[in-house]
């Protein structure tokens, strides 16, 4: 089983995103939202930087927001072919809510860079768990728009980054397990 709701060990334990394109209806309403965007804010924060921000893309701007990806995309890759510019329209429309995370540095701070990137790692990491919390799947893409500067410019400013488009909603066809790393492939102890 996954997302087991039984017990927050239980829902980390068998945390498993769900794929946006295997997303659909419900997704959250509008308080399960707000829950999931606090959620997301609670995450460890060296100097209280906040070095984060969340861009909610609401379903009657999906539209608007693919017309941005295919301009985006035209502008790095002279002549498109049909396949290219549908998977980018799909991108946009995947999943019932879209939230665009931001990876906000406060470069004048003496806080290291690579901590408060760190800090928006976690943040939507909790956003995940929290939409599985909720009873939702959740879902974290990145690719070639998430490097995009027009894209970025869309959403914030020069000097951060989108740290990903975190996709929710309901599955619509069963969840899969992934190939997980042996544990002591990953984890060792010092001796020192």
């Amino acid at each position: 089983m996954f997302n087991d709701l039984s017990s927050p060990a239980a829902l980390m334990a068998t945390r498993r995103s769900g794929k946006p394109r295997d997303m659909g209806a419900p997704g959250p309403t509008q308080a399960q939202l707000d829950r999931i965007l606090d959620a997301a804010i609670r995450v460890p924060d060296h100097g209280k930087l906040a070095p984060w921000r969340f861009v909610v893309i609401p379903k009657d701007r999906r539209a608007a927001f693919a017309e941005l990806l295919e301009a985006a995309y035209r502008e790095e890759r002279p002549d498109p072919g049909k396949v290219e510019l549908a998977a980018v329209h799909d991108f946009a429309m995947q999943g019932e809510a879209l939230v665009v995370a931001l990876s906000a540095p406060a470069h004048a701070s003496h806080i290291p860079i690579w901590e408060q990137e760190l800090s928006a790692g976690a943040a939507c990491m909790n956003l995940l768990v929290a939409a599985h919390a909720e009873g939702l799947v959740g879902g974290w893409l990145t690719g070639w728009a998430a490097y995009s500067d027009r894209v970025r410019d869309a959403f914030g400013e020069r000097g951060e980054r989108i740290a990903g488009f975190l996709f929710l909603g309901t599955p619509t066809r069963p969840l899969e397990e992934r190939p997980r790393p042996d544990r002591d492939a990953v984890v060792r102890i010092w001796q020192g």
